[in-house]
């Protein structure tokens, strides 16, 4: 089959699988920051979104985007390093127009994968699995507790503790490098690569990495100093 024995139906499957996570990281983003503005709107996106047959199948659908583009990712790594062959091994500068975020995007993917099993451990194995299991209220910290749709006391529990702050800050940069190479390099293999618009798509990458970097970081941030502010756990 073309899609897992070519090079282009490999590529094509990760452009496809890698758009559709941009897709679904600027609908977390606007949920996200939804939560500095009204932690009612943020809680009734969380109800919504909880353990409904939609939120699970939409669940399950992420994940397997996250593993079709995981997987081939690491086809793609070693075939590109078998063709390399010895030549793998030979240090020499960057050339012309070739970013370090290019040359590094299966490190810098696995780093991403590290830091969302982090977020999966703290929110969704906290949320939607303990809902799924018949478990409607979670421990956060000294006793205090919150039901399962309750989102916003889960953002302000861990984005009160500097070390998650700081590894999700990480995780931000990890994924603006990661977004500045993968928007235009989907966009150039599913056909737009003339060398107009790839100028545009390259800006328009950095455009959105930019965004998807800042928004998150400011929410992360928000939550962390209104902690220090009022004293949480």
């Amino acid at each position: 089959m073309w899609l897992i024995n070519s090079s282009i139906g490999r590529k094509f499957v990760m452009s496809i699988t890698g758009m559709a996570l941009v897709l679904f990281l600027l609908f977390h983003l606007c949920m996200n920051v939804t939560a500095v503005f009204s932690a009612d709107a943020y809680n009734a996106i969380c109800a919504l979104l909880g353990a409904n047959w939609y939120a699970v199948a939409a669940t399950v659908g992420l994940a397997a985007l996250i593993a079709l583009h995981f997987f081939y990712a690491v086809m793609l790594t070693l075939q590109n390093r078998k063709a390399r062959g010895s030549s793998k091994y030979a240090v020499g500068a960057r050339a012309e127009g070739v970013t370090w975020a290019s040359q590094n995007m299966f490190v810098i993917g696995a780093i991403i994968i590290c830091f969302f099993l982090l977020h999966l451990s703290q929110f969704w194995y906290r949320m939607m699995f303990a809902e799924l299991t018949g478990h409607e209220e979670v421990t956060l910290c000294n006793g205090v507790t919150a039901h399962t749709a309750e989102g916003i006391k889960f953002i302000e529990y861990y984005f009160s503790h500097l070390w998650v702050v700081i590894a999700y800050l990480l995780w931000y940069v990890a994924l603006w490098f990661h977004l500045t190479h993968g928007v235009w390099s989907a966009i150039q293999t599913l056909g737009f690569n003339n060398e107009l618009w790839l100028k545009r798509w390259k800006t328009t990458a950095y455009v959105v990495a930019t965004i998807v970097f800042l928004g998150f970081a400011f929410v992360t941030l928000f939550f962390y100093i209104k902690s220090l502010c009022n004293g949480n756990c």
